[in-house]
């Protein structure tokens, strides 16, 4: 069943690129990812922002109900964060890639 959606799916795609050319001339597709590419960017730093503030703010607050294994809790928090970190850098470069894909618009 998800082999037929899968395939039914790629059928349709060349047919929505074919349309959205000859409704939007190139500028306007240039101008639209240029706005995606900019939201897309804005999105990923307020989601690390807020995915590493509440990784802290869990973390004090587990090191302070057990301070025995703060030091595990601190090692893992600031893994976590650098994990959040490179996805949001990688967001962050896609967004990048693809405003540097129309330098005209």
């Amino acid at each position: 069943m998800y082999a037929y959606l899968r395939l039914e799916t790629m059928h349709i795609l060349p047919l929505l690129q074919a349309a959205a050319a000859q409704m939007m001339p190139r500028e306007y597709q240039g101008a639209w990812a240029m706005l995606g590419a900019g939201v897309g960017a804005g999105l990923a730093a307020i989601g690390a922002g807020i995915g590493i503030g509440r990784i802290g703010g869990s973390a004090v607050e587990g090191m302070a109900r057990q301070p025995e294994m703060a030091g595990t809790i601190q090692t893992a928090a600031l893994v976590f964060s650098a994990l959040i970190e490179g996805v949001a850098l990688f967001a962050v470069v896609l967004a990048l890639l693809i405003e540097l894909k129309f330098p005209g618009a």
